[in-house]
């Protein structure tokens, strides 16, 4: 029977052992991109997406002139060519920005030997990895509530002291639900155990002003296969109740059914809002999620731009 332990308050703060091993991860992502060949492109020049028509200073294409576009926009060079009339489209080029949150819950702070790590130091690391990688790609990064947009190369030590001088978001289990830009992003990493009406009510609050998203769910295997038998004790980590229970074989098949109910629903909740639902085990390696969350983003704004 597989042995479980909760982390101590302390243990939810990052230290330098977390920052490090993000640091490692952000620095392999590249070739675990390229040996990939999903994100190359989007992650060798920007994740943030050239080849798009935008704002920035280099030549993408030309394109034939549209009928009330602005007339200064023809290319009268290339329009003298032939019989048509030409617009000279540029790369864009502009930095977004990307919010991050990642919950510190009592919850988060699970572990079982079959995982690689607890929960708290999985969503920590895969959070500072992806920060760091986004600002190699010119994006600015915040964290919801916590610290504003900022492009520096130093984000994981920036965001791992943000959260160290933070003691308030270790009770909260969901994030602030203040809209964000419609031009950003926002990466939710959380166990996802509440009620998925008080999670739809922040997603719906984020997203509001129609901004993208991300839902990661960490998981401990454990808490997937609950590979108990006999009498158990299970306890509430968020409220302090306790439950004994005395055939937890058949208690388990009934918990399996409502962790797929509720799953069920948060991939509902977030295709109605065009947010993407990823669910991440701790006995996997951290790199997968976060080349995955990657390619999501890329596709994401992929699509958006095509939309235009």
């Amino acid at each position: 029977m597989a042995r479980v332990r909760v982390l101590p308050e302390s243990a939810r703060s990052p230290g330098r052992q977390e920052t490090e091993s993000a640091l490692s991860l952000a620095h392999r992502m590249p070739r675990l991109v390229l040996e990939a060949r999903r994100v190359a492109a989007n992650l060798a020049h920007g994740i943030h997406g050239r080849r798009r028509a935008g704002v920035g200073e280099s030549f993408w294409q030309f394109r034939p002139f549209v009928a009330g576009e602005a007339a200064q926009r023809i290319d009268w060079r290339r329009s003298g060519r032939d019989d048509r009339l030409y617009v000279r489209e540029r790369e864009w080029e502009t930095a977004q920005t990307l919010w991050i949150w990642i919950d510190r819950s009592a919850s988060m702070g699970y572990a079982s030997e079959l995982a690689q790590a607890p929960k708290i130091e999985r969503a920590i690391v895969l959070g500072f990895a992806l920060a760091s990688c986004f600002v190699e790609a010119g994006e600015r990064i915040g964290m919801l509530g916590l610290m504003a947009p900022r492009a520096t190369r130093q984000i994981a030590e920036t965001m791992a002291q943000t959260l160290v001088a933070d003691r308030v978001s270790l009770e909260e289990n969901l994030p602030p639900g203040a809209p964000i830009a419609p031009q950003h992003e926002a990466i939710l990493i959380s166990d996802f155990l509440s009620p998925v009406r008080d999670i739809a009510a922040a997603v719906e609050g984020i997203s509001s002003r129609s901004a993208r998203g991300h839902l990661v769910m960490i998981v401990d295997p454990v808490e997937e296969t609950f590979p108990f038998q006999g009498q158990a004790v299970l306890h509430d980590l968020e409220d302090g109740l306790s439950l004994r229970i005395g055939d937890a074989e058949a208690w388990g098949r009934a918990y399996r059914e409502r962790i797929d109910a509720h799953r069920a629903e948060l991939q509902e909740l977030t295709r109605r809002r065009g947010w993407t639902f990823t669910i991440h085990r701790t006995d996997r390696p951290a790199s997968e999620v976060a080349l995955r969350i990657m390619t999501l983003v890329s596709a994401s704004r992929g699509a958006a731009v095509g939309g235009r």
